[in-house]
């Protein structure tokens, strides 16, 4: 029985749209909007609906479990620390998809998706060890 494994399969490889997955995930919790096509959005959604669930219910075992699926430390300490708490009195619909016109180089329909309620400064933003670095050396 093929029950409850439906999904697109994008053109990809099992092991490829994990990694899709977990990429684009990551990103938009980083920056909480992200542009990307219709079929991606779409089936990002409940990937990232399920990981801020496991979130908002906190625990060492969920914690485990995002990060199986999430595979980034810096995103996973924002999810449990902010989005938990952004989210904690919402009942699910933590992302929305808005259709934004066709790509240029191949007419491939795009969307953006981004958090309800999200961080505005969030976009573009890039915090890692980077800016520590470029920070220390202006510094010495």
């Amino acid at each position: 029985m093929r029950h409850k494994s439906g999904g697109r399969k994008l053109q990809r490889t099992s092991a490829h749209r994990t990694a899709l997955f977990r990429n684009m995930s990551a990103s938009l919790i980083k920056h909480e909007q992200i542009t990307t096509t219709v079929a991606k959005a779409k089936e990002l959604r409940p990937y990232i609906e399920k990981l801020v669930t496991l979130a908002k219910r906190g625990g060492l075992a969920n914690r485990r479990l995002a990060n199986s699926r999430l595979l980034d430390d810096t995103q996973l300490k924002k999810l449990f620390d902010v989005l938990a708490e952004r989210y904690k009195d919402r009942n699910g619909g933590y992302t929305r998809v808005i259709k934004a016109g066709i790509r240029a180089s191949d007419a491939a329909p795009m969307a953006i998706i981004e958090f309800v309620d999200r961080d505005v400064d969030a976009k573009g933003q890039d915090s890692g060890p980077v800016e520590q670095y470029d920070d220390e050396m202006a510094e010495a």
